[in-house]
């Protein structure tokens, strides 16, 4: 698994790839949330496009940097979700949140 990180003064947008899993997670929590909390981004948004597996803690992955924009007074979008994952978030209630980009991503 990998993150980038692209961070502008008011959003922060990472971009992961690979499998999440519970040991990837770990870090891509670390590296998200050092970013975020070493500015104030209006928006934090997690581009999925690139990930072609995940489990419950990619999930958790998520629930935790929508709490973490709450505490700091933001908002999360996540975006480029693969028709494949969608469905898990949607089962999960992410779309709920309200953080779901519409647009899935199409894989070739």
């Amino acid at each position: 698994m990998a993150v980038t990180l692209e961070v502008t003064n008011e959003e922060i947008t990472a971009y992961l790839s690979g499998e999440i899993d519970h040991h990837s997670a770990v870090e891509l929590r670390r590296r998200i949330d050092e970013s975020v909390l070493s500015g104030t981004p209006e928006r934090l948004i997690l581009d999925f496009s690139g990930v072609t597996f995940m489990d419950s803690s990619g999930i958790g992955l998520i629930m935790g940097r929508w709490r973490l924009m709450q505490e700091q007074g933001g908002h999360l979008l996540v975006q480029g979700v693969p028709r494949s994952l969608r469905k898990v978030m949607k089962v999960s209630g992410l779309d709920k949140l309200g953080v779901l980009e519409e647009k899935e991503e199409v894989k070739q």
